[in-house]
């Protein structure tokens, strides 16, 4: 099987490979996709090395599947030439998420859309991700009236420039261009390009793909994004406020029945879920689990992921293996 990855150079694109490794695709040949000037470097795969292509040279060589973390603006465009040939294409921008024809996908929560016919999918937000994955067994117990979300999420995910950045003014540089003003030691409650109804694009897009992703627009949400000076996953801090009554250890248990989610979830020895250790990890870790008492049927807890795996390259290597279990690729 021929596996493109369009954007093999950078954070998400080289975790995409190290996945791909990982968990033992069947990848005959790698066909490792960047922009011109990376044409011609090469990636290591398997104990191989691959020479990085262009888009056209890609295409020609008639991938199977192709996994994209280039960006919106590539995607729109070189996306639908792969999908001509007959390639299924996973994008990892928002280019396609709320295109009304297109399927956005982590495959434990709604996996089961897809189609044959399905070429181009959408691979949701890094934050939207982990919260789903957590809120659906809630939803399929429950039921969910409404969702408060705030974000604590890594400089891994603006990109390597950014890590740069931090760790540049952790050093005692003053370096800036990445953010709009200094990350170490600071918080910044503006991810993305702010909205003409004040929010930031980064909390419409939690607000929209949740709708989405459940295939319930009557759940209602909405999302405070914050950026930390912090590697290694996001965080969040949620509260959901369900349909009917529960048990906090009815939680916990469907909690913990849920594939690739994790419960860590005891205060009286300091157990809760942290980006260091969430860091390198696939699953979604959930805590700080209890009842909300200024309102009825509603809970808080916290959620970590690491956001370059199972927020984007792990969630999207999980979309080709649903792929090639069906038979498609």
């Amino acid at each position: 099987m021929r596996v493109a990855v369009v954007g093999a150079t950078g954070l998400v694109g080289s975790t995409m490979l190290q996945i791909l490794e990982e968990r033992q695709f069947p990848v005959t040949e790698l066909i490792p996709v960047a922009s011109e000037r990376s044409v011609g470097t090469k990636v290591k795969f398997m104990g191989k090395e691959y020479e990085v292509v262009n888009a056209e040279t890609a295409i020609s060589m008639k991938p199977a599947v192709a996994i994209f973390s280039a960006g919106g603006s590539i995607s729109l465009e070189l996306a639908p030439k792969f999908a001509a040939i007959g390639c299924y294409v996973i994008d990892n921008s928002s280019a396609w998420r709320m295109d009304p024809t297109k399927k956005l996908i982590v495959p434990e929560v709604n996996g089961n859309v897809l189609t044959k016919e399905d070429l181009i999918i959408a691979n949701p937000n890094c934050s939207t991700i982990q919260m789903v994955m957590v809120l659906k067994p809630l939803y399929d117990h429950y039921g969910i009236k409404r969702v408060v979300v705030s974000t604590y999420q890594s400089v891994t995910g603006t990109g390597q420039k950014a890590v740069k950045e931090l760790m540049d003014q952790r050093a005692g540089g003053e370096g800036m261009g990445v953010y709009p003003h200094r990350i170490d030691m600071n918080v910044l409650p503006h991810i993305d390009v702010f909205q003409d109804n004040g929010y930031t694009k980064e909390e419409m897009k939690m607000v929209l793909e949740t709708n989405k992703i459940m295939g319930d627009d009557s759940i209602k949400v909405t999302a405070t994004t914050v950026r930390v000076p912090v590697m290694g996953g996001h965080s969040e801090s949620v509260n959901i406020e369900l349909n009917k009554d529960f048990d906090e250890n009815d939680v916990r248990e469907y909690l913990s029945n849920m594939p690739g989610v994790v419960v860590v979830d005891n205060p009286k020895s300091n157990a809760y879920p942290m980006p260091l250790d969430a860091a390198g990890r696939d699953e979604v870790f959930v805590g700080r689990i209890r009842r909300d008492y200024s309102q009825p049927n509603t809970l808080n807890c916290w959620i970590v992921a690491d956001n370059l795996r199972k927020g984007a390259a792990t969630n999207a290597v999980q979309i080709a293996k649903y792929l090639h279990n069906q038979g498609w690729i």
